[in-house]
């Protein structure tokens, strides 16, 4: 399976690139709005996973070309470039594809961060609004540590909550979350709940921030 990383380049965008890419055996396709910059990401890259004695299919490609070639796409992009990402590479979706949205609007003010949610209830949903019709739409990895993910040397023993309203898509997602070492994917039910799964990050990056010993903390469910 292709897998298009769109924002790449970014914090959640080498975790998960790094992750996929060693644990399991599919294609890693990162994207970027430069093309020179997806593909100096991809030498970064594949030089942290040859020191973690590792390896990986990547490439670097502009984010349209990118989704172009992907079965499962991931917006790895801050939640206000997330509208006019999807727009700008809804003419390169085919049917068939998945599109997949961690982002979390939120805001921080002296007490820590605060969820933000754009007026359609979610950025799940703001996702599935913008994305063309035929194109189901997942929301995952929301409350995912991005510097833990990209440390190769910890061990994950985590679980990332998947909202959809398309159940084969989900399947699909939690499936693929599922073959990250030391990941656990559960079903939170349909894009409707999208929003009691974001809020969930800025919890955890408050507990962080108010506990020395929690750093890059996340969620495991029991």
């Amino acid at each position: 399976m292709r897998l298009a990383l769109l924002g790449g380049t970014g914090d959640i965008g080498e975790g998960l690139a790094l992750r996929f890419a060693r644990d399991t055996e599919h294609e890693v396709l990162i994207g970027s709005r430069d093309p020179e910059k997806a593909r100096d990401a991809v030498e970064s890259y594949e030089e942290r996973l040859a020191d973690a004695g590792a390896s990986g299919d990547l490439k670097g490609f502009a984010n349209e070309m990118a989704a172009d070639r992907a079965d499962v796409v991931i917006l790895s992009v801050p939640p206000y470039y997330v509208g006019d990402t999807v727009e700008a590479v809804a003419d390169q979706l085919d049917s068939d594809a998945i599109l997949v949205t961690p982002a979390v609007g939120m805001k921080g003010d002296e007490d820590g961060m605060h969820y933000h949610p754009p007026g359609t209830g979610s950025v799940t949903e703001l996702v599935a609004q913008r994305a063309p019709d035929e194109v189901p739409v997942v929301g995952a990895f929301h409350n995912l540590a991005a510097g833990k993910l990209a440390d190769l040397t910890t061990e994950l023993d985590l679980d990332t909550l998947v909202v959809a309203d398309d159940a084969d898509a989900k399947g699909t997602v939690r499936q693929l979350a599922a073959e990250i070492e030391g990941l656990r994917a559960l079903d939170a039910g349909p894009l409707a709940n999208a929003a009691e799964v974001e809020s969930v990050t800025p919890l955890v990056i408050n507990v962080a921030k108010y506990n020395e010993d929690m750093h890059d903390v996340g969620v495991k469910w029991l």
